[in-house]
Parts: C-alpha cells; sequence; structure tokens
C-alpha cells in the first residue's frame, strides 16, 4: 500500500486544521467568521492533502467549496450528531446526520464529516447540507463517502455552520 502514510499524514493534518476551523475567534473585531476559518482551512488542508497525490485532496477541496456556501454561517457542532457508520454496496461510508435547530426562525447547516480509521487517520471527508430546518426543530440526511472504503470506518463532525 504505498502512499499510506502520506494520506495519513495528510488526514492528520486535515483533521487538525479542521478542528481548528471550528474554534472561536479571538474576540476582536477583526476576527474572522466561522464561515471564513473553515473555507480557510479547508482550502489549507487541501494544499497540504494534495501534496499526497490521492483522491483526499479531491474531497478536502470539494469540502471547502461546500463550507463557502454557508455564508455568516455559525459554529452549530454541538446541535449536529451523527448515525453509526456503514459500508454501502459500493463500499462508501455512510451516516446520518441530524442537525438540531436552536434558533427561532428557520436555518440550514453545512456539516462537514470526517470518515476516519480505527486509528483516527482521515480517510474521506464529505459536507452535506441539511437545508430548511424549522425554528426549534431538526433536519436530517445522509453523508455518504467519496470513495470506497474497508475495515473499521468511524464518523465525526469536523465542522458545521448554521446560516
Amino acid at each position: 500500500m504505498a502512499g499510506l502514510g502520506g494520506r495519513g499524514a495528510a488526514g492528520a493534518v486535515l483533521a487538525l486544521v479542521m478542528a481548528s476551523a471550528a474554534g472561536c475567534g479571538n474576540g476582536s473585531q477583526n476576527s474572522p467568521t466561522p464561515a471564513e476559518q473553515a473555507a480557510s482551512a479547508a482550502s489549507a488542508a487541501a494544499s497540504l492533502a494534495s501534496r499526497g497525490g490521492d483522491a483526499l485532496a479531491s474531497a478536502s477541496a470539494e469540502a471547502g467549496r461546500r463550507l463557502d456556501e454557508a455564508k455568516g454561517g455559525l459554529n452549530a457542532k454541538d446541535q449536529v450528531s451523527l448515525g453509526a457508520v456503514t459500508l454501502d454496496g459500493d463500499g462508501r461510508a455512510t451516516t446520518t446526520v441530524t442537525a438540531r435547530n436552536t434558533a427561532s426562525a428557520a436555518k440550514s447547516f453545512a456539516v462537514q464529516v470526517n470518515f476516519t480509521d480505527g486509528g483516527g487517520n482521515l480517510l474521506d471527508v464529505v459536507v452535506l447540507m441539511v437545508k430548511n430546518v424549522a425554528a426549534h426543530g431538526s433536519g436530517h440526511g445522509t453523508a455518504r463517502g467519496n470513495r470506497r472504503l474497508h475495515g473499521e470506518v468511524r464518523a465525526n463532525v469536523g465542522t458545521a455552520l448554521r446560516y
């Protein structure tokens, strides 16, 4: 399995960068919004992952593009939960996503799902849009990975933006 170490390293960097993107700004008026942080982090991670020369770079770039759609988004990671991971008939990881809208108006969510192996190495990344979730309601969707995986696959929320 040539290149597995490169994917693991790129995955670790992507996971670290994306985790930091979900954090808060430094409190100044010029702090980037969570959406700007997520887009910047996804772009940087895609650049790093592309050095590994595998499909992860493409998935990372697509995740960045999808997160860019959440203009003015607020960090909503604590409002999103994931179900158990299964591999579909094509060997692609899937998990259910539930977004709980605590706002008093309908909102949409951009949710980055990271698929990892048992050791925490990033295998795939996908962004799911859960649109028009009713005020104080929940919206559901299914995140489906971009490539065929095998073995133990886990999922975690990398970034979640409510907009």
